[in-house]
């Protein structure tokens, strides 16, 4: 009697396709302090269920307070590490953070014209760090050519209301029906305005169209200055949507995350507060500690070969 040999995947545990995570691009820049950009991304994605597929366009020169400078990767070498990348896995949904250069946002746009049928999730950052004319150049070419692209736009209310309506006039402050108005003209069905200052010390964050505000939540200010807090949310809500949330659930689901990551916040250095991205890792202060293990095995008690290497 024969017997058929076990596939790989069921002789190794591997999982099948249907029971992967959820893949989700994130194209931004790395963060040397951790505070933002990729690593922000990768946290954020890993923890609320997704695969992570980070595609480097450049880096920051910063710490936990200021952003002193970036360098960014020529426009070939980014958007081949992106091709590579969704050539060979299902990703669900893409995640645009900072990319350096408009040379970027053109290959980019290029790119995500390609695949129409994967969302984009675009963050844009406060980038009053860089030089005027850097500035200027960088948001132009993102209006012209990526916000098209973009199905769901995510920034902070002054900085999106200085990008998109520079010449407001109005006594009032635009808000986020009047951003969301501004963006989809640009052709951005969605958006999602940050920070909205409230009486009190509360902001509120507003999920919009032009016609409606879809979802919105309200929060207390925290008594420190945080860095991080949009890539946090702004992946959130793209790994939400990866992983089969509607837009409204990912939303609310993302803000609860991220007030999680602000209240778990910690300072490592000498700069501002951190989004502790993974919180809901850590133990409960009022779990009993995991007893001590007395009598380790040795590698001899585990049937491991002895190590004769010499050094």
């Amino acid at each position: 009697m024969t017997t058929t040999p076990s596939s790989p995947e069921t002789a190794t545990g591997i999982t099948t396709p249907s029971d992967l995570p959820a893949c989700v691009m994130s194209i931004n820049a790395s963060d040397p302090c951790g505070a933002a950009g990729l690593t922000a991304d990768i946290t954020t994605i890993a923890s609320v269920g997704g695969h992570p597929l980070a595609i480097v366009t450049g880096a920051y020169v910063r710490d936990t307070g200021q952003c002193f400078d970036h360098y960014a990767l020529d426009d070939e070498a980014v958007v081949e590490q992106a091709r590579a990348v969704l050539e060979d896995l299902p990703v669900q949904v893409i995640k645009i953070g900072f990319v350096g250069t408009p040379e970027n946002i053109s290959a980019l746009a290029e790119l995500t014209s390609d695949y129409p049928d994967l969302p984009v999730v675009a963050y844009m950052p406060n980038l009053s760090w860089w030089q005027d004319d850097r500035i200027d150049q960088y948001l132009d070419a993102f209006r012209e050519l990526l916000l098209p692209q973009t199905t769901v736009l995510v920034g902070n209310h002054n900085t999106l209301w200085r990008w998109l309506l520079p010449d407001w006039d109005r006594d009032a402050s635009p808000g986020p029906r009047d951003i969301a108005a501004a963006a989809a003209e640009l052709g951005v069905p969605y958006t999602l305005v940050t920070g909205i200052a409230l009486p009190e010390q509360f902001v509120e964050n507003v999920l919009a169209t032009p016609e409606t505000v879809l979802c919105s939540g309200r929060v207390e200010l925290f008594d420190a200055t945080f860095t991080g807090a949009g890539d946090t949310l702004s992946a959130a809500l793209a790994a939400l949507l990866a992983t089969g949330c509607d837009l409204s659930e990912a939303f609310t689901e993302a803000l609860g995350y991220l007030d999680g990551c602000l209240e778990a916040g910690f300072r490592p250095g000498m700069g501002h507060v951190l989004p502790d991205r993974m919180f809901w890792a850590e133990p409960d202060d009022n779990e009993d500690t995991a007893p001590e293990i007395e009598d380790t095995p040795s590698a001899q008690e585990f049937g491991l070969p002895p190590h004769d290497t010499q050094h």
